[in-house]
């Protein structure tokens, strides 16, 4: 990896040097706050929420087992992925490379900041080759883009082959972990002192079914974190978020009750699927929703929302097309939506 401040954009390396995010303040229950121009009535809500989230950082170190000091939370996983492109790469100089299909956020990131994105197809099976993606770099490349569990097709990526990536590449390697507690392969998350170049974004959305708290993260070397806090917006996570986060971050037992639950179904969907005769293929999944290749899948779309289910057609992207990505509903949902393609 090249040293930090060489990938980091000039001003944003000036911008984190003078940074007074973390600056001290005073002690004590019973201080008296008078340096932010709030309103000193109407307890708790007059009072600004913590930036830098600390409470919910140690809760999440804690589950995680990473250093709080490791952790950048966002308000979504796209804030997060935002500040990659934001920190590290020059508008109109610098490029991004990512693999084909993956999230479509990543290429609508890059163009919002007008950063040049290269994509390489995975192989018809969705399996990666890091060759292929080290060749597409040149000396304009910033950042790796890697999604395992992988949106939309559902696969891990090989583990040898993301590991060949990080050492062979000297800028920055994004790994967006968002599905992978419905997985059963080892994380990066947990090899930051390994890759110093790594960054894994993950999420709460997902195992944890707070979606309307839409809380992200970003999991990295603290100098990396460091350079997160200084250029995100500063109260990025409301209090009553975070409050929440934490009490549901406190509670395990429901979230490993929803992610077993979800597993479950996902097995006996995958069966289920293959047994349709117009399906031709059913993709293996470890997320929380399964890829389907159907004969006529935008035919089945259309019935599919007559009778009031919403799924995703993703025909127009790459390697997908006539595919269905349906999400693992409640066993009643998933019951309904059988229900429904066994009459189609």
């Amino acid at each position: 990896m090249k040293p930090l401040h060489e990938l980091v954009r000039t001003s944003i390396w000036e911008l984190a040097t003078n940074d007074e995010s973390s600056k001290a303040t005073a002690k004590g229950d019973d201080k008296i706050l008078l340096d932010a121009d709030e309103n000193p009535y109407n307890w708790p809500l007059n009072r600004y929420p913590d930036s830098l989230q600390h409470e919910l950082k140690t809760e999440l170190a804690r589950i995680r087992d990473v250093m709080p000091s490791k952790i950048f939370v966002g308000n979504g996983i796209h804030e997060a992925a935002d500040l990659c492109f934001r920190i590290f790469c020059q508008p109109q100089k610098d490029n991004v490379v990512a693999i084909e299909p993956t999230d479509s956020v990543y290429k609508k990131l890059a163009n919002i900041n007008d950063v040049e994105y290269r994509s390489v197809a995975l192989d018809d099976n969705f399996e990666l080759h890091a060759c292929k993606l080290l060749s597409a770099c040149d000396k304009n490349t910033k950042i790796i883009w890697l999604c395992s569990p992988n949106n939309p097709t559902g696969n891990n990526l090989n583990g040898e082959q993301m590991e060949e990536i990080l050492r062979g590449f000297d800028g920055i390697v994004v790994i967006d972990e968002s599905y992978s507690d419905f997985s059963t392969e080892p994380v990066f998350r947990n090899r930051i002192d390994e890759f110093p170049n790594i960054i894994v974004l993950n999420t709460m959305n997902n195992s944890w079914g707070c979606a309307a708290l839409n809380i992200g993260t970003a999991y990295s070397s603290p100098d990396i974190i460091k350079l997160f806090n200084a250029v995100k917006y500063p109260y990025n996570i409301s209090k009553p978020t975070q409050e929440q986060a934490v009490e549901i971050l406190r509670d395990g037992s429901e979230t490993d009750k929803f992610v077993s639950i979800i597993c479950q179904e996902r097995s006996r969907l995958l069966l289920a699927f293959a047994e349709l005769p117009y399906c031709e293929r059913v993709y293996t999944s470890q997320a929380n929703f399964i890829l389907v290749k159907m004969t006529n899948a935008k035919a089945v779309y259309n019935y599919l929302i007559e009778k009031g289910i919403c799924v995703s057609n993703l025909s127009d992207v790459a390697l997908c097309n006539n595919c269905l990505r349906i999400t693992i509903g409640t066993k009643n949902e998933n019951l309904l939506l059988l229900s429904a393609l066994r009459q189609y």
